[in-house]
């Protein structure tokens, strides 16, 4: 009774204070596929959402639909996202975590409650287990699933594997790494009872779920979700060999701060030999290996969340070791706990500084048209402002309000020949100095390509916010090269962000608004056909009326066509190429490249 007494205590300590955190990271996104959920039941992964840009489909999302019907559950009980709700009901997940991490661990050690309450205050699963993410659902589904088919294989009794075929089936719905457990219980079962050929089927439930899941997609939808996923990978570059390496890299950091350092360290030096049979230490090692060789095959982005599965048994390795020493596993527990608590709460005000943002500026929201450059939870609060989403070279227009993120993946967009006047701005810095992602951060935690450090530790501001109104801004330029400082201000459509300091690359249709000339003059535009495009021609227009066409022939070209007389004081000049492509890890649609346009001289 005392074990559960702290194992609540620590559970409340964890959870309780963190009730009202704010929506974050990738929470918006199952959002998406909860509110999807309550359309289409069976189908939550039918989802289309803007996604740094561009429109995506679900089915393509890294994770199965389990996560979304549990988010369509709370959605359906409560009528609209609240946070406190929503994170009260997530605590089933944390405590379904505890209770299974307890019950290995009895099996396991001679002192279970301390690396049962290690695996608590690890700080993937404090800061991650306030989030609506499936980290914690999952890691809470995969040590059930461990407890059950473990005492099934011990005592030899079929309804503990009954239930653990329920539990496996829960993890593959919430996580694809589930398949993970296979080759690690398979090694448990061929140890203890080899010869159970019902526990060899049940292994197999991992894989039977994924692949019923992906064959039921397949025929009520025509898509396999894996399909879909993998042409992400290739589209957004994530299965990238720098990527790999990076994974690689920051996992490996990641694993010397799942417990707080000192602990393993003294473990290894100054710990006891195990009292535990070598069978079960052998089982606890090949854990271990086998999922860290895992996470290091099939993910991409090297957080630290990626490891909880593999938390517990290195949790009961080193509290065996330790178990004659309980002051150090004490010292090493509060000083894991405060780390944990502490980045939480940075991680609280971090998200909290969006939610406050946008209530400030709510006045301002109204009867206009609001635009959110930025994912995460900024993209979050703002929609449940009104606002849309920016989409790749989005073009705006006069009396737009513009929501824009330093961090939070801003892609281009265009001013439609406005001006940005800004309107409001906050710096987000947390009051602890410390980060798990952040502006200067070059933390690692969520993902390898933003740094290598496991947590940043600066004063710096984590993120700074702006909102941006567009004033009407009429053309003063009747050419318009690339590098011309006040470019942006002709450019409506279609044009990316300057490169070389000369030229700047065009999606498949790219629009400009220039000065009408007094007397006729010729329409020119000096670009380059790149080598890779598939495109076989080019169009020049003058207010939608075509004045000028050619193939389009790699390499150097110019457009231009006899003296012309816009219909008004402004002109609108698009330059249209028939097909465009995309290069390797760049997400934008490319045309051409353009290096000037507008009215010149003969």
């Amino acid at each position: 009774m005392r074990a559960w007494l702290a194992i609540a205590a620590l559970l409340a300590l964890i959870r309780l204070p963190f009730l009202f955190t704010p929506i974050q990271g990738d929470d918006p996104y199952y959002l998406f596929g909860a509110q999807h959920a309550l359309i289409d039941p069976l189908h939550p992964s039918h989802a289309r959402y803007v996604f740094q840009g561009k429109e995506v489909d679900m089915r393509g999302h890294p994770h199965p639909p389990g996560n979304a019907w549990f988010l369509a559950a709370a959605l359906a009980l409560r009528g609209d996202v609240e946070e406190p709700a929503f994170h009260a009901f997530y605590l089933l997940w944390s405590l379904i975590a505890a209770a299974a991490a307890y019950s290995l661990a009895r099996r396991f050690s001679s002192v279970p409650l301390w690396p049962t309450l290690l695996f608590l205050a690890t700080p993937a699963f404090v800061i991650n287990g306030n989030s609506l993410e499936s980290d914690v659902p999952f890691v809470a589904c995969w040590l059930a699933a461990f407890a059950l088919f473990l005492r099934a294989v011990d005592t030899g009794r079929r309804a503990w594997l009954a239930a653990s075929v329920l539990a496996l089936a829960a993890a593959a719905m919430l996580a694809y790494q589930s398949v993970a457990a296979i080759p690690i219980l398979a090694f448990y079962l061929w140890q203890r009872r080899r010869c159970w050929f019902d526990a060899w089927a049940v292994l197999l439930t991992p894989a039977a779920v994924i692949g019923l899941y992906q064959l039921f997609e397949r025929l009520s939808s025509g898509a396999l979700p894996a399909q879909v996923l993998t042409g992400y990978f290739t589209q957004y570059g994530l299965q990238s060999a720098l990527n790999k390496l990076r994974n690689a890299a920051m996992l490996s950091i990641h694993m010397g701060w799942i417990l707080f350092p000192a602990l393993p360290v003294l473990a290894w030096r100054k710990g006891e030999s195990s009292h535990s049979p070598r069978d079960d230490r052998r089982f606890l090692l090949l854990w271990i290996a086998l999922f860290f060789s895992f996470a290091l095959v099939i993910f991409f982005a090297g957080s630290m969340r990626y490891l909880l599965p593999l938390v517990l048994p290195v949790a009961i390795l080193v509290a065996e070791r330790l178990r004659a020493r309980p002051t150090w596993l004490a010292a090493g527990l509060a000083a894991q706990l405060a780390l944990s608590l502490a980045l939480c709460f940075a991680n609280y005000q971090h998200w909290a500084g969006y939610r406050d943002f946008l209530a400030q500026l709510s006045p301002q929201l109204k009867d206009r048209r609001v635009w959110v450059n930025g994912e995460l939870g900024l993209r979050y609060y703002a929609e449940s402002e009104g606002a849309l989403p920016v989409e790749m070279s989005q073009a705006v227009r006069p009396g737009d309000l513009i929501l824009s993120s330093q961090l939070a993946f801003p892609v281009p967009f265009t001013t439609g020949g406005g001006v940005l006047a800004p309107l409001a701005e906050q710096r987000i810095t947390p009051t602890l100095p410390l980060q798990l992602i952040g502006i200067e951060a070059h933390s690692g935690y969520s993902a390898a390509s933003m740094g290598f450090l496991p947590f940043g530790v600066t004063r710096a501001p984590v993120d700074i916010v702006r909102a941006h109104l567009v004033l009407e801004r009429k053309p003063v330029r009747m050419f318009l090269p690339m590098n011309a400082p006040d470019a942006e201000q002709h450019i409506v459509s279609g044009v990316y962000s300057l490169e070389s300091n000369a030229w700047r690359w065009t999606a498949g249709r790219a629009v400009v608004l220039l000065k009408s000339p007094a007397q006729p003059t010729s329409l020119m535009a000096d670009l380059r056909v790149y080598d890779q495009s598939p495109a076989t021609r080019i169009t020049l227009q003058l207010d939608g009326e075509t004045v000028a066409e050619s193939p389009a022939t790699h390499g150097p070209l110019t457009l231009r066509t006899p003296p012309l007389s816009p219909k008004g004081p402004q002109a609108t000049v698009t330059l249209t190429i028939d097909r465009t492509f995309q290069a390797g890890g760049d997400q934008r649609e490319l045309g051409l490249i353009l290096t000037s346009i507008g009215f010149a001289q003969p």
